[in-house]
């Protein structure tokens, strides 16, 4: 759970260094574009590896990941819309405190609830596996909220292969998430 843990404490500075950027700054934007791919990647791995094995480890796996599931599909909808939405608008502003609420919700109930119950309920072995699955994951997957992509872990993983490149090229052109 270190990794997953680790992208957790990465997400709640970059909300902190939202909070303290101006907010009709060129900064805050920047942020914001760094923080929503963060959050992809991040959902992208818990998806096709985190959540297979809660389903497989854990007493209501199944009905803990349903909910995961769902909280996912709320944070990509608010991304989509913040993303669509001009930084200098009150929306923007927000939508923003939406998805800063909503994921540290998330993060909270996985490290206080989710996480020791994988721990207590998977091998050794498998929780080493995980962490390296979750690193590569990240490493290749899409950096845009889509809130219709599927939540299936071999569908998120096969769609991760197109659109993470996608993704990263139209980043790089865009210079998006930079700064």
């Amino acid at each position: 759970m270190g990794r997953l843990t680790q992208d957790h404490d990465r997400i709640r500075s970059l909300f902190d260094q939202i909070r303290a950027a101006r907010p009709d700054g060129a900064e805050r934007a920047a942020l914001v574009e760094r923080v929503t791919g963060a959050l992809v990647r991040h959902a992208v791995a818990e998806k096709a590896h985190l959540y297979p094995a809660v389903r497989r480890h854990v007493p209501d796996g199944d009905v803990r990941v349903e909910r995961e599931l769902r909280a996912h599909r709320e944070v990509g909808e608010l991304l989509a819309a913040l993303a669509a939405a001009e930084p200098a608008d009150e929306e923007f502003t927000e939508l923003l405190v939406a998805v800063v609420d909503r994921v540290t919700r998330q993060l909270v109930e996985q490290e206080q609830t989710l996480f020791p119950r994988l721990e207590a309920g998977c091998p050794r072995e498998v929780l080493r596996d995980l962490g390296d699955k979750v690193r590569a994951a990240e490493a290749s997957a899409p950096t845009r909220p889509r809130p219709a992509a599927p939540d299936a872990a071999p569908l998120v993983r096969l769609t991760a292969q197109v659109w993470g490149p996608l993704d990263r090229l139209r980043d790089r052109a865009a210079r998006r998430g930079r700064g």
